[in-house]
């Protein structure tokens, strides 16, 4: 049988209590594992991580309409659009042409991975972000996807107009790493590790070690305890230390 996990009957059941005394027991040790990780993952992020920069830019794109009405339908069909026009901005058409004219050392796949695009909902507003690890290049790469993918979506979709809503500007303010959410989730890890160390050394640790655990394992009775003499206090020692 196991030290705070008894099973009778094919069911299991658990001592929280000693559980938890264990687990109190430990809270210096989990403290410190705790602190050791977040510091480890805080250093980690803060010096032996390249710090990134996002800069965005939004487009309106108008659809061809014969009278100067704008109906709900359009707006809905507008909308569904949004998805396509997502699609062109990301092509490879696009993104290798931004590639050939800032000069950039990056391939199509690369680029890709740097540009996202995103529609709030119910309405035709396109924002292209470019997240890079300078911020001058970051806004450049995002003004160049933008006037490559108005081009380009006006000649595939027969668009009217794209119409820019907002230009990218300058980032002062870094993207990523996220350093302080990285230290809080390292912080909690380590804890969390220490703690599942803990619990599992006490659920499957079979011993027996006092008269208690004799009575709740075994369904005996204690008759007597015979104490250990001094030669036999020292093996034991010595066989722990090893």
């Amino acid at each position: 049988m196991e030290n705070g996990l008894n099973r009778e009957n094919g069911e299991i059941e658990i001592d929280l209590g000693e559980l938890f005394l264990a687990l109190v027991g430990k809270l210096p040790l989990m403290a410190a594992a705790g602190l050791f990780v977040a510091l480890a993952v805080f250093l980690a992020a803060k010096f032996g991580m390249t710090p990134s920069y996002q800069s965005t830019t939004r487009i309106y794109v108008l659809a061809k309409q014969d009278n100067t009405m704008v109906t709900y339908n359009d707006l809905q069909t507008g909308t569904q659009l949004t998805k396509d026009y997502a699609e062109l901005i990301c092509s490879r058409f696009v993104l290798e042409e931004v590639i050939e004219q800032l000069g950039l050392d990056l391939s199509y796949e690369q680029l890709k991975a740097n540009v996202s695009v995103s529609s709030p909902s119910d309405t035709r507003i396109i924002a292209i972000a470019v997240t890079d690890s300078d911020p001058v290049r970051a806004m450049e790469t995002a003004n160049a996807v933008r006037e490559a993918a108005t081009v380009h979506i006006q000649n595939v979709m027969d668009i009217e107009a794209v119409n820019v809503v907002e230009t990218a500007d300058l980032p002062t303010v870094k993207s990523g790493p996220a350093v302080g959410r990285m230290t809080v989730l390292g912080g909690a890890f380590g804890v969390f590790l220490v703690a599942a160390v803990v619990v599992m050394t006490v659920l499957f640790n079979d011993r027996i070690r006092t008269t208690e655990d004799v009575e709740r394992y075994l369904n005996l009775s204690t008759l007597a305890v015979i104490p250990l003499n001094e030669g036999e206090r020292k093996k034991k020692k010595k066989a722990r230390r090893r």
